[in-house]
């Protein structure tokens, strides 16, 4: 599958700024945060502001973490921002400035897991790693396992899965690594796979099975309108137009319902997303 798939990246890979030999390390670990549970469209806007102001991990590190919130705007999930401004002080502190280039380095930075340290080494670094988000993980429920979709958690035999599966070479798995991303998210889609087009589709074992239907779990979808994390960025939003701090007369009038919205900021001010001060008033965190 190795050089079908890889094949297929090198003419229809998009051409994404991270993927830009001039994104570097950083450019690649900023948009690795962003990507998560967000697609590309919007992470797009945000991923170029963000840059172009911070272009270097020692950049980001020198402003307050509400700084960062303010500049993760409605891309949702805010406490990556805080993450991230967290991985760049602890690359500054630790490594002078520069993203490691080591697996382990990448582990031990705050915020950074499994995956994210995976993806850095082998898409800034060209290194050999599994690397496993939604679309990787559905291609080899389906390609391999002849699975509609994956389990809704990451299991340990898809991490053996993915490790068996990875190419020997170095710069082919971090090539495998991102054309199997990419093949997920352009072609083998969770609701309409185009299988007309996937280079593998002659032997994938979903299809030769005649696609049969999913018989797990239910799939978690996800909801917003109403919820908790509706408020919580509703909040947010009037937090980051701020110039100075918001007393919590202005809080209340973003939504109705007053049980929910102090819930939703006590949240906010727990996940250290905003700052309590004297007198009622509340601030994008400054510390």
């Amino acid at each position: 599958m190795h050089t079908a798939v890889n094949a297929w990246f090198e003419t229809h890979a998009r051409d994404l700024p991270w993927r830009r030999p001039e994104a570097g390390p950083w450019g690649v670990m900023v948009s690795e945060f962003m990507l998560q549970q967000t697609p590309v469209n919007r992470v797009l806007p945000v991923y170029e502001q963000w840059l172009a102001r911070w272009p270097r991990p020692a950049d980001l590190a020198a402003e307050p973490p509400g700084e960062a919130v303010r500049a993760w705007g409605r891309l949702g999930y805010p406490r990556r921002a805080l993450r991230l401004h967290a991985a760049a002080s602890a690359i500054r502190e630790r490594h002078l400035g520069d993203v490691p280039r080591e697996h382990a380095q990448l582990l031990a930075l705050p915020g950074v897991g499994e995956y994210t340290a995976a993806a850095v080494a082998s898409f800034a670094y060209g290194q050999r790693h599994p690397v496993l988000d939604t679309n990787v993980r559905r291609v080899f429920a389906r390609a391999v396992t002849g699975k509609e979709y994956p389990p809704n958690a990451t299991t340990a035999a898809e991490r053996r899965l993915a490790r068996s599966l990875l190419p020997a070479d170095q710069a082919t798995a971090a090539r495998w690594a991102a054309a199997t991303m990419e093949l997920g998210a352009l072609v083998c889609t969770a609701r309409s796979p185009e299988c007309g087009r996937c280079p593998i589709a002659e032997r994938c074992a979903w299809k030769l099975a005649g696609s049969p239907a999913y018989e797990g779990p239910p799939r978690r979808g996800q909801t917003y309108a109403g919820t908790d994390r509706q408020v919580r960025g509703k909040l947010l939003a009037v937090l980051r137009e701020a110039t100075s701090p918001v007393p919590q007369a202005e809080l209340d009038r973003v939504w109705h319902e007053p049980v929910q919205r102090a819930r939703a900021l006590d949240g906010l001010v727990a996940d250290g997303l905003v700052e309590p001060l004297a007198g009622g008033v509340y601030r994008l965190p400054q510390t």
